[in-house]
C-alpha cells in the first residue's frame, strides 16, 4: 500500500473544541499507520491597535505572507497531499493557490458552515438560520454575525464573496469532505460542487473501551454557549431537581450556572469545569446517558462519536447532525430542539428506564465499532486521498493571476 507525504494545516482556536481534536487525532492516525504528516499550525489571537486590526482584516481574505511561505513549503516538503482543517482566520485561502502553483491536490474538512455563513453555524437569536444560504452572505453584515461585529462580519463576507468570484471554491479545491449527509447536502445547495464532496464522518482514537456501569449521572460535555442549549438544559433541571446532571466544559454561560446554583434552583446539577480528555472519558464511563441539546445543526460532534465508543446513549436535538447520527430509540432518543418540556419528558424517561437505556448503550456501541473506529476512518482517508491523486490535474482552469 503507498505511504503518503501529507501536510495537514490547521488555524486553531482559543478555546480548544472538536476541530482541535480532529486535527491531531488524524494526524496521529495517519502517522501509526506509516503516513509522513507535517502538521502546519496557526494560533487565533485578537490583535491590538487599528493597523494590526486592518492588517489581519486583509490577511483573512489574502495572506500574501502564507502564499509566499507555503509556497516554500511545499517546495521543501514536496507532498503527496494538503489536507486544510481550518485556513481561518490566519492562512487564508491563498494556499489553495500555491498548492495549485506547485501541483499539489487539496482535500478541505469542512467542520463547520464558514463557506456559507460569517457566523459558522447557521445559527442566529437563539435559532437555525439560513438566510445568507438563501439569499446572499451579505444578509450577514446587517445582523453582525461574526462575534456581533458587523464589522468583523463584513471582513469576513469580503473574504468569502471574493473567492466565490475567483472561482476558489469550486476550482481549487480537488475533494471536501463533510462530516455527515446532512452537511453535504447543504453545501451543496450553497453551491460547493456536488461531485466533489464526499461524507467522512470523526472518529474516535483511541478507543476508551465500553462502559461496564449502569451510570450514576446524565452528563453535558462542551462549549457552555448558547448554541449548544445550554439554556434549554438549566431550565429543564429547574423541573429535574433528583436527576443529578454533570456538566463538563467552560465558555460564557458558565456564569449563569453559577448563578442558578446559587439561587438553589438547579440542585443536581455538579460542575466540573473543562477536564482533560482522559478525565472526560473517565466521567463519560459513569453516566447512564449523555444530553446533547445543540440548537445549531452541528459538524459532527466527537463528543457523541465518544459517547457510543463508550456504550453511553445520547439524548439529543431533532436537529441536522444530531438527528443523522443518533437513532431515535435505538441509539438514544430524540427531543424537539428548543423544547423545555418535551427534553424534560425525554429525561425522565431515560432516568426511570435504565434497562432500556443500557439496550440503546449497547446498539450506540454497535454503531461506533462499525461506522467511527480509527481503522474504519482509515481507510476512508487513504481512499479520499487515492481519489484525489488520481484524478488531480484534470480540470482545466488556471488560478487567476493575484499580487503577492
Amino acid at each position: 500500500m503507498r505511504r503518503y507525504n501529507i501536510i495537514s494545516v490547521h488555524n486553531r482556536y482559543l478555546m480548544a473544541g472538536g476541530e482541535d481534536q480532529v486535527f491531531e487525532s488524524e494526524a496521529r492516525l495517519l502517522r501509526e499507520a506509516g503516513h509522513e504528516v507535517m502538521q502546519v499550525e496557526e494560533q487565533n489571537s485578537y490583535p491590538d491597535g487599528l493597523l494590526k486590526k486592518i492588517g489581519m482584516a486583509a490577511d483573512c481574505v489574502w495572506s500574501r505572507q502564507w502564499s509566499r511561505e507555503f509556497r516554500s513549503l511545499l517546495r521543501r516538503a514536496r507532498p503527496d497531499v494538503v489536507h486544510v482543517h481550518n485556513f481561518f482566520p490566519r492562512f487564508s485561502p491563498s494556499i489553495y493557490y500555491a498548492c495549485r502553483r506547485e501541483g499539489v491536490p487539496v482535500v478541505q474538512t469542512l467542520h463547520n458552515y464558514r463557506l456559507l455563513c460569517a457566523g459558522a453555524e447557521l445559527y442566529r437569536d437563539g435559532k437555525v438560520c439560513e438566510e445568507c444560504l438563501e439569499h446572499s452572505v451579505l444578509r450577514g453584515v446587517r445582523h453582525g454575525c461574526y462575534q456581533g461585529s458587523r464589522l468583523g462580519t463584513a471582513v469576513l463576507t469580503l473574504m468569502v464573496s471574493a473567492h466565490r468570484r475567483m472561482h476558489t471554491w469550486s476550482d481549487m479545491v480537488d475533494r471536501y469532505v463533510a462530516l455527515t449527509e446532512f452537511a453535504r447536502r447543504k453545501m451543496i445547495a450553497g453551491g460547493l460542487p456536488a461531485d466533489r464532496i464526499v461524507v467522512k464522518p470523526n472518529f474516535v482514537l483511541p478507543d476508551p473501551e465500553v462502559k461496564t456501569s449502569t451510570g450514576e449521572y446524565a452528563l453535558f460535555v462542551g462549549r457552555l454557549v448558547n448554541s449548544k442549549g445550554v439554556l434549554t438544559a438549566l431550565e429543564a433541571w429547574k423541573q429535574l431537581p433528583g436527576i443529578p446532571l454533570h456538566v463538563v466544559g467552560d465558555g460564557p454561560c458558565r456564569g449563569q450556572i453559577g448563578a442558578e446554583q446559587k439561587t438553589g434552583s438547579v440542585p443536581s446539577i455538579v460542575y466540573h469545569g473543562r477536564l482533560p480528555r482522559a478525565e472526560t472519558l473517565a466521567a463519560m464511563k459513569n453516566a447512564r446517558f449523555l444530553i446533547f441539546p445543540s440548537e445549531w445543526y452541528e459538524g459532527f460532534p466527537v463528543t457523541i462519536a465518544e459517547s457510543f465508543a463508550c456504550g453511553v446513549p445520547v439524548v439529543a436535538s431533532r436537529l441536522g447532525a444530531m438527528a443523522e447520527i443518533v437513532a431515535d430509540g435505538l441509539t438514544g432518543l430524540h427531543f424537539q430542539t428548543g423544547d423545555v418540556q418535551d427534553f424534560r419528558r425525554k429525561i425522565e424517561w431515560a432516568w426511570n428506564h435504565p434497562d432500556e437505556m443500557r439496550k440503546m448503550g449497547q446498539r450506540a456501541r454497535q454503531e461506533f465499532e462499525q461506522k467511527y473506529t480509527a481503522g474504519r476512518n482509515l481507510l476512508m482517508l487513504e481512499e479520499i486521498y487515492d481519489s484525489v491523486l488520481a484524478t488531480h490535474g484534470k480540470r482545466v482552469r488556471e488560478p487567476e493571476t493575484v499580487e503577492v
